[in-house]
């Protein structure tokens, strides 16, 4: 009995373990989304800004907001062209590891615009800014090689592979079409119907083996002589036996006369 209950008390805490696990993984995933979510959002809400401070914030406010606007959406086009090209072509890890390296000094260079925006000294923010669209420069340069490098190589591959389908598409028409370049004798041979016909007495002997057949059709019937009969002998047109004749269900037996 207290066997039973020790063993009743185990599956009861392995049942909590689990529990405990699978209710943590689901907060953590839940947790990740809604960072995901939050993060999204943020970089939405950054993104309407900095558009808006360039387009109504004249001088240097509108200057810094446009290089973080360049530099973002340079480094996020970069950043999803090589995550999706990576999961189809592993040759990109390396690229990535690259990108990765080049995205720190991205987030330095964003960094540094961010406080200059905060700066009231507007002279140094402006003597600062040569210097600092050759950093964007070299950087946005470094992640369109990237980004058009994974673009050229996939679509070198969508290439070769059409370039591969076409040729097995044209091998396979060509074989489809080949029965049309055979012979014709060599068609009649291979379908087994017939001897082969030479070729030069194929119209000429064809011809009159028709007339032929058509003339013993024509007249057949008044140079045959009946079976049975003699030479010069109409034969004798006899009666139908009544008792030979096909009955039907709808016909009335034919009376039998009665002789006294």
């Amino acid at each position: 009995m207290e066997a039973v209950a020790a063993i009743f008390g185990l599956l009861f805490l392995l049942f909590v373990a689990a529990g405990v696990f699978v209710t943590v993984k689901a907060v953590k995933a839940a947790k990740r989304g809604v960072d995901r979510g939050v993060a999204q959002a943020r970089r939405t809400v950054e993104d309407t800004t900095l558009r808006a401070r360039q387009y109504t914030q004249p001088g240097v406010a509108g200057e810094l907001a446009q290089l973080r606007l360049t530099l973002r959406t340079s480094m996020r086009a970069t950043q999803d062209a090589l995550h999706t090209g990576a999961s189809e072509d592993a040759s990109l890890a390396e690229a990535l590891g690259l990108f990765e390296r080049l995205s720190a000094h991205g987030h330095e260079l964003d960094d540094e615009l961010k406080r200059l925006e905060r700066e009231p000294d507007r002279a140094s923010v402006t003597a600062r800014l040569p210097e600092l669209r050759e950093r964007l420069e070299r950087i946005t340069h470094s992640a369109e090689s990237l980004r058009w490098a994974a673009r050229d190589r996939a679509r070198q591959f969508a290439d070769d592979d059409l370039a591969a389908l076409g040729e097995q598409i044209d091998m396979e028409a060509g074989a489809l079409r080949h029965w049309s370049k055979e012979p014709l004798e060599d068609r009649i041979e291979a379908s087994g119907v017939g001897g082969t016909v030479p070729s030069g007495a194929s119209g000429a002997d064809g011809a009159g083996a028709s007339r032929r057949a058509s003339g013993a059709s024509s007249d057949g019937s008044a140079g045959r002589k009946p079976w049975g009969s003699a030479e010069g002998e109409t034969p004798a047109i006899t009666a139908r036996d009544p008792r030979t004749q096909p009955s039907y269900a709808w016909q009335k037996a034919p009376r039998t006369e009665r002789t006294t």
